[in-house]
């Protein structure tokens, strides 16, 4: 009896042991596969930028400086990689003059700084012709919290090209080519949404240890060794360091584990599952590489199994009670055992079936086409975002051939590739356009082969992410798909609006009739009523605005409107302790505008610069209009507050952004004006300064709006 009772529990361990083992080692292994994918996708973004700036440096515009068509050159290349990362792209010539394009600065030139020149004169060395080098990663104080990782990529531009103004090519050196590569922004677009189960992620670190790219924001450009100690100084990261030290800084791939004091603002000692693989961003120099790591509690796992173990003790208790209290009925309970013993083994098979199944779906939901082809390129697979993409069933494409799925001429480009990678056993990368019935799409593609146990290659595991969008980004202009999704939106909140607009105009029409005309309570509810009929033309306008409608135009007093809305906003001005200096030019021209669209303007902004001012306690409000030319008027507003912080800056003009607290700001205000102002064949800026770049704090917005022309008669 004391065998058989061993024997129950031994089997019972041992069997519980192999399910956890098989699930971690599965999970592990998607694991794996997501990182070589973010890896290949990184690959993939920095390929697309060494492309475009060799391709920038053949330019005969660049070589011999051509001034007319350069700087279109110039930002034409930035509109197509600037969103992999690239934040500056600068020219420096041989008379050391610096040539800019960037988000902030279109086109501009500038006298070389010493790191222009030192790139500069690193390029002028003839073996470097036609050679692309990289800087190391720099580290660049961001906020308290940590930096900002920045790489740049240069390349020699010499005379070798040839045009109409050009026919022959001087060989001379003409200048460097330098890209500024934000790292963590480059990786961040394609790490931030991967997810490892429910709560997995992934970073990256480089050569030297330093945090790329880490969903704790505060180790971006810290070192992992001492920023995790820095943490929790408490706890011991011997694993994780030298899993580190030993396989991911040496560019080596593989899956492990190791105790974590924290994932997702939860504390305390969390064992986690690492897979891990390189990234190669130097082909010239195979031993630069940096390594991105996808982790995730093991929880994730042991919660699938949890319940099977649980049911199983349970069983074997009952099982030991009945054989040693029962021995008259043992053969009776070993017969019972046996039979509930197989159904348990069939419950747990099938129960590890659904568990392999959730992680599979890592695959199957991933939004990438994710598929497996032989020689000849027949499907032998495909993920269930492959099959819903392409608009079939599974069975309507495994055992087809790629011909049968894409028209040519992309179907034979990625036969060609795929019988490459068997040819040479090497992946292949590639940015392609493919041709599904009669609609165009652009993948960015990954080719891998596939090994059996004999060491041969018996398919290839492609993975393709559709990079349509983005194509189509890249080819319509910034404001063009700003104003695009402006219309969109000022509809939608156009109509929430109207409701509450028009309960506030209803019931100022019913107290407007207990109070006799002149008295202060009518002349009040009078202003309420005018503010509130303004607001709702507002409403209308952006109505109008979002429909592509017509709108009332008139001759409009600049100076009057500026002043309507100071009177207005006065006591607001004065509550807050806010002095207001009036530079207003005398006989300003009119514009042809839609006076309240114009106020609601002047409103937005003068009550921006207020809450600004009043989070210093007060300031001062300065109003300057002025006559440009004989075409512009010009309209500054500006405060004394503490400045727009530089992350805030891009986003000023978009829908719902905003600084203000909860409760305190709906991010529309700036949204409509510039759709007004714009509407109206002006521009609005602004010029900002924080305590950072300027003693003098404070914003100032730059409106300009056409001047109308207003006929005169002769008497």
């Amino acid at each position: 009896m004391t065998i058989l009772l061993g024997t129950v529990l031994v089997l019972g361990w041992m069997s519980s042991k192999r399910v956890r083992e098989t699930v971690t080692d599965d999970f592990n292994q998607q694991q794996l596969v997501l990182a070589r994918h973010a890896a290949r996708q990184i690959e993939n973004s920095l390929e697309s930028i060494k492309r475009e700036l060799f391709l920038l440096s053949l330019s005969p515009s660049i070589q011999y400086k051509e001034s007319a068509f350069m700087g279109d050159r110039m930002k034409i290349a930035f509109s197509r990689i600037k969103h992999e990362g690239t934040i500056e792209m600068r020219f420096t010539d041989t008379d050391n003059k610096t040539y800019i394009v960037s988000d902030k600065i279109k086109f501009t030139t500038n006298k070389a700084d010493s790191n222009d020149i030192e790139c500069l004169n690193r390029a002028k060395d003839e073996n470097l012709k036609g050679t692309l080098f990289m800087t190391k990663v720099t580290i660049i104080p961001y906020n308290n919290n940590g930096g900002k990782p920045f790489m740049k990529m240069a390349i020699p531009v010499w005379q070798v090209s040839v045009d109409d103004s050009h026919p022959v090519a001087l060989n001379k050196f003409s200048g460097v080519m330098v890209f500024v590569i934000d790292i963590s922004s480059l990786i961040e677009s394609v790490v931030n949404e991967l997810r490892s189960g429910k709560t997995g992620y992934a970073w990256v670190i480089d050569k030297d240890g330093t945090f790329l790219y880490h969903e704790e924001k505060s180790f971006i450009g810290k070192n992992a060794f001492e920023a995790r100690k820095r943490k929790k100084p408490t706890m011991s990261f011997t694993r994780i360091n030298e899993i580190q030290k030993e396989k991911m800084l040496k560019g080596q791939e593989g899956k492990s584990w190791y105790i974590s004091g924290w994932h997702r603002g939860i504390e305390g000692e969390i064992k986690k599952l690492i897979a891990y693989t390189p990234i190669k961003i130097d082909e010239k120099n195979p031993d630069r590489i940096w390594s991105v790591a996808v982790v995730a509690p093991i929880s994730e796992v042991e919660g699938a199994i949890h319940s099977i173990h649980l049911q199983q003790f349970i069983l074997q208790a009952i099982i030991i009670s009945v054989i040693l209290f029962g021995g008259l009925f043992i053969n009776f309970m070993i017969l019972s055992w046996s039979n509930i013993l197989e159904q348990e083994v069939a419950r747990k098979t099938n129960e590890l079936k659904k568990s392999e199944q959730r992680y599979r779906s890592l695959i199957e939901n991933a939004e990438d086409l994710i598929y497996t082809v032989d020689y000849n390129g027949n499907f032998l697979s495909i993920n269930k975002y492959g099959a819903k993409f392409l608009n079939k069933n599974r069975s309507e494409i495994i055992g087809k051939n790629i011909t049968e799925i894409f028209t040519w001429p992309s179907s034979e480009v990625l036969i060609v590739m795929i019988q490459t990678v068997f040819n040479t056993k090497e992946s292949k990368q590639l940015i392609h356009m493919v041709i599904i019935g009669e609609n165009e799409y652009w993948f960015s593609t990954n080719l891998r082969r596939l090994w059996d146990e004999t060491g041969n290659i018996y398919a290839v595991l492609g993975i393709s992410r559709d990079i349509t969008d983005r194509k189509k980004i890249e080819e319509h202009s910034y404001y063009t798909e700003k104003l695009a999704s402006m219309g969109t939106l000022a509809a939608g909140v156009a109509h929430e609006i109207n409701n509450p607009l028009g309960i506030i105009l209803g019931f100022t029409e019913l107290l407007l009739e207990k109070y006799p005309e002149g008295s202060e309570e009518y002349e009040m509810l009078k202003t309420i009523e005018k503010q509130g009929l303004n607001a709702k033309r507002v409403v209308e306008n952006l109505l109008n605005f979002a429909r592509h409608k017509d709108h009332k135009e008139e001759l409009v007093d600049i100076n009057k409107s500026l002043r309507t809305v100071i009177s207005v906003m006065g006591n607001t001005i004065r509550l807050n302790k806010i002095e207001v200096k009036e530079n207003l030019q005398e006989a300003l021209p009119p514009v042809l505008a839609d006076e309240g669209e114009i106020q609601q303007v002047f409103f937005n902004i003068i009550n921006n610069a207020i809450y600004a001012m009043s989070q210093k306690g007060g300031g001062i409000l300065t109003i300057t209009t002025s006559y440009l030319n004989s075409d512009t008027v010009d309209i500054r507003i500006s405060d004394t507050g503490d400045g727009m912080k530089k992350e805030h800056r891009k986003r000023i003009f978009d829908p719902l952004f905003t600084t203000k607290e909860v409760g305190k700001g709906t991010g529309l205000g700036l949204f409509i004006s510039y759709g007004i102002v714009t509407k109206h064949g002006g521009s609005i800026t602004f010029k900002t300064k924080t305590r950072d770049e300027s003693p003098d704090t404070g914003t100032t917005f730059i409106i300009n709006l056409p001047a109308a022309r207003v006929a005169t008669k002769e008497i």
